[in-house]
């Protein structure tokens, strides 16, 4: 079992920038790949990008690919979600999730993340 808890969300004016983040308990922490999502309102839920096991894998959805930035910290048990150059169809709320994997790879499906924290909202204004 994961548990997971975003914060760092708030408003921001297009353009502008804001980090994410996402904290894991457990001690398996490192033999998951951690994903992030994003549904806004009345879309679907969105894959925006994960990173594998080890970090050495990072793969970003093509709308925010030269924008976001993903990391994590298997020592503390962190991830973070670095934006920039916000745009006002980058509003949503933003969830992290922990998906089981057997090799250094990024899953996109939600389908095959597990666990997922709450999600924190994220809004940029124009």
């Amino acid at each position: 079992q994961v548990h997971l808890a975003e914060s760092g969300g708030g408003l921001v004016q297009a353009g502008g920038s804001l980090s994410v983040s996402c904290v894991a308990s457990g001690r398996t922490f490192s033999t998951y790949a951690v994903g992030w999502f994003r549904r806004a309102p009345g879309k679907e839920r969105e894959f925006v990008g994960g990173i594998s096991q080890t970090g050495g894998k990072t793969y970003l959805a093509d709308s925010v690919k030269g924008r976001f930035t993903i990391s994590r910290h298997n020592a503390n048990n962190t991830m973070s979600l670095q934006m920039s150059s916000l745009k006002s169809e980058d509003t949503a709320v933003y969830y992290c999730a922990t998906a089981i994997v057997y090799s250094d790879y990024v899953p996109t499906l939600p389908g095959h993340y597990n666990f997922w924290g709450q999600g924190t909202q994220v809004t940029v204004s124009s």
